[in-house]
């Protein structure tokens, strides 16, 4: 599986931006899509993620309603629309893959497999 993120920017406190992670390679329909963040000086830590064929999704508190994680399967591809955002959401944004967990999303580094590219966001005050 190839994962290749794109749609980070510069944008002032409040904005709005949309990421994107398209798939590609040998693609499971099954699998869980997720993303993660990490900021400078900071461990990558857990954004949100979806199951691909279920629509079951989970978010990082911090960013639940403000965050939304969407898919669009024809296209294999997962969005992060981020919307309010604050300083404190500079980060590198990665995309991962994981195996099918059943009902449980997971939110663990470890569990992902296949990793994306970073693309930065950069929120100004």
């Amino acid at each position: 599986v190839q994962l290749q993120a794109s749609g980070g920017g510069l944008v002032q406190a409040g904005g709005s931006l949309r990421l994107a992670c398209a798939a590609s390679g040998r693609t499971y329909s099954r699998r869980v899509m997720g993303w993660f963040r990490q900021a400078p000086g900071k461990e990558r830590v857990f954004v949100a993620a979806e199951d691909w064929s279920a629509g079951r999704k989970y978010a990082e508190d911090s960013v639940k309603g403000r965050f939304t994680i969407s898919r669009d399967n024809a296209k294999n591809t997962v969005y992060l629309q981020m919307n309010k955002l604050k300083p404190e959401d500079t980060a590198v944004y990665y995309c991962a893959s994981a195996p099918y967990q059943g009902l449980t999303i997971p939110t663990t580094l470890g569990t992902y497999d296949y990793w994306g590219q970073g693309t930065q966001v950069t929120v100004s005050s």
